[in-house]
């Protein structure tokens, strides 16, 4: 336990098992519950150890008497591994001039105390300082003034001394405490979704298409760009399998013009390793990264690591697979669903074999500039499997980050997140209520955020909420504005921002899904309010940009509202992290898109750390306001259903 007990260290995740995550310009909070005996002053210090070596100590706070919580913030600036510990020490001076101020004011020991003082900084005195104490020590005995005279003409000189120059007696060190900090897309970013199959394709007059390419594709980037996205995320660009291909709707028969699902990969040209040929080939692809990267957007790739029964895998490497009792090639099933496209790859054959084999694709994919990667299920393949793919890859390339599509139980979730994988997708596409989104955005910032980033995507290709059917235009803008504001990184798929809100029967999956066809969309009215989503979208990035308060998620704080469906949160970046700037920002959403709610809403001011009254801007309207802990606000989500409120000091 050591002199001094330093216990409920934080962050850590699994007692040190696993590393913390952070991201580059990330605050991170550091606390830990530090204790001693008796009555005298403890001091404790944060000691962190940057990945180039530097060592750094920065004073803890107690911020909780009754509980010994002691507290500190700070920045992380550096890609790699830090470390750190917590010192607790006897911090003699304090207790002396704690209990000299006491004992003045009682008119007790009076020259006694002085006279313990001088004796104490004669300790201090084998600073570099030592001229100074020794000259406070001689003023200590200054029997010319009066006790309380000699210490208050000293005591704000001496205090700064003494805390300049620790003695640091009895020192205790915690345990080490690793935290790996990544780039930051690892962490904040805005995503986009497209098929490039799609972008530019045409249908001729008798029923066939003329598909995307990565060239057509091209031209789309400008659409991405302008709404303010910086990862553009390509589901799988391989080969698709003809066998048992799948047809429109999901239907088991194909049609002469339907392409097949991208995710039932590989024919006779390629696997994971080739492009379909419709879409161009090898330097086409480096072409459409290369303008993309000119942009500012990196492109996503899809890995989704199954097969389609045309797979060359499947002949060359047939262990790869399950076999049945009957000598047939399990395929994919989630009964009742079957995806006879598909054939999952057991991670039990060969695991050694599959590893180098995925690794060896994914360095091809890295050497022709990918460096962010959506992995497609990986809860139903084995999670030793991806620590040992992703601890292999981020060794040799720590820039390379990976996405969990993994809708699935929390532990699976969590525990991806602890062995490697930057980011996850989340159930934020499912929490549409106030009180769901106070709880589930709460366990986000607080509960999971040292091992699980989650990225808040309003759709996907598989996703249509019952909220998107039937909420109208106005849930759309609704669940964007939620997701750009409270998350540190969010995503939406190609036709959200043309409301596209027709679900197949009995399903939460857009009707005609792409998955299975060519989509021709118009999207020439992005600057029309009543057709196009657009707008916002690009407005709801530019105000991510400006706040930087906004990039982050541990800062989130929710607020109170007397209305069941007014939703109310805060983040800010404090002066001391954003270069002397204080950034605040308040966001209030009417989360029932049905209706106009007006309702009181009343902030924690202690977390915002602002005057009684202070002034805000709505970074969308731009209407400057007077606000205070208790505002009226009205929100009509037929017209507008959100504050955006930065706060101007």
């Amino acid at each position: 336990m050591g002199r001094f007990p330093i216990v409920a260290l934080s962050p850590e995740v699994d007692g040190g098992k696993y590393p913390v995550k952070a991201f580059e310009g990330e605050v991170i909070t550091f606390q830990a519950t530090c204790i001693r005996e008796g009555h005298d002053k403890l001091a404790v210090e944060l000691v962190l150890e940057s990945p180039s070596g530097q060592i750094s100590r920065k004073p803890m706070r107690l911020v909780n008497p009754g509980l010994d919580l002691w507290q500190t913030q700070h920045q992380l600036e550096e890609i790699g591994t830090y470390s750190y510990r917590i010192s607790a020490w006897d911090d003699e001076f304090a207790t002396w001039l704690h209990s000299t101020r006491i004992k003045l004011a009682a008119n007790q020991d009076q020259e006694l105390m002085m006279l313990e003082g001088a004796k104490l900084l004669e300790k201090f005195s084998k600073s570099a300082e030592s001229k100074k104490f020794l000259a406070l020590a001689k003023e200590l005995l200054n029997k010319k003034l009066s006790p309380e005279k000699r210490l208050s003409g000293i005591e704000k000189e001496l205090t700064e001394l003494a805390r300049n120059n620790p003695l640091r007696n009895r020192e205790t060190l915690s345990r080490r405490v690793s935290i790996y900090c990544e780039r930051k897309l690892a962490g904040s970013g805005k995503w986009y979704e497209f098929f490039p199959r799609s972008e530019g394709a045409r249908q001729l007059p008798n029923g066939s298409w003329v598909p995307g390419t990565f060239n057509s594709a091209i031209a789309s980037l400008d659409r991405v760009s302008q709404m303010g996205f910086n990862v553009l995320y390509l589901p799988p660009i391989h080969p698709i399998g003809k066998t048992f291909r799948k047809g429109k709707n999901n239907t088991l028969t194909a049609g002469a013009n339907d392409p097949g699902s991208p995710w039932a990969i590989g024919d006779e040209t390629g696997g994971h390793d080739a492009i379909h040929p419709d879409l161009g080939d090898e330097k086409d692809f480096q072409k459409f990264v290369a303008a993309a990267n000119k942009l500012g957007i990196e492109v996503a790739m899809d890995l989704a690591l199954q097969a389609s029964p045309d797979h060359p895998w499947v002949k060359s490497n047939p262990q790869w697979f399950t076999t049945r009792a009957d000598g047939t090639i399990a395929y994919a099933e989630n009964p009742p669903k079957k995806y006879q496209d598909i054939y999952p790859i057991n991670f039990d054959n060969d695991p050694d074999g599959i590893l180098n084999e995925v690794y060896r694709i994914l360095k091809k994919w890295i050497s022709l500039g990918i460096k962010i990667y959506r992995v497609d299920n990986p809860h139903t393949k084995t999670v030793e499997f991806w620590q040992k793919l992703i601890g292999r890859i981020n060794g040799e390339h720590p820039e390379v980050i990976f996405l969990a599509e993994a809708f699935t139980k929390p532990a699976m979730m969590h525990t991806l997140g602890k062995i490697g994988f930057q980011q996850s997708y989340s159930y934020f596409t499912w929490r549409n209520a106030k009180d769901e989104l106070v709880s589930y955005l709460n366990e986000l910032a607080y509960q999971s955020a040292d091992f699980f980033r989650p990225n808040l995507w309003v759709n996907t290709p598989d996703i249509l909420t019952e909220y998107l059917q039937f909420g109208g235009k106005p849930a759309f803008k609704i669940r964007a504005t939620i997701a750009a504001m409270a998350g540190a990184s969010w995503g939406m798929y190609s036709g959200f921002e043309l409301y596209e809100s027709v679900a197949r029967a009995g399903s939460e999956e857009n009707i005609d899904n792409e998955k299975y066809e060519y989509k021709a969309r118009d999207f020439s009215q992005a600057l029309n309010r009543d057709a196009s989503l657009a707008p916002r979208i690009r407005l709801l990035n530019e105000i991510r940009d400006r706040n930087p308060a906004l990039q982050y998620l541990r800062n989130l704080e929710t607020h109170y509202s007397d209305d069941s469906s007014v939703l109310i949160f805060s983040k800010r970046l404090a002066a001391e992290f954003n270069d002397g700037q204080d950034n605040t920002v308040i966001v209030v959403v009417n989360t029932d898109p049905h209706s106009v709610r007006e309702t009181n809403v009343h902030l924690r001011m202690d977390v915002l750390d602002l005057p009684h009254t202070f002034l805000v801007e709505d970074l969308i309207t731009g209407q400057k306001l007077e606000w205070t802990e208790h505002n009226l606000v009205r929100l009509d989500s037929f017209s507008e259903p959100a504050l955006i409120l930065r706060v101007i000091r």
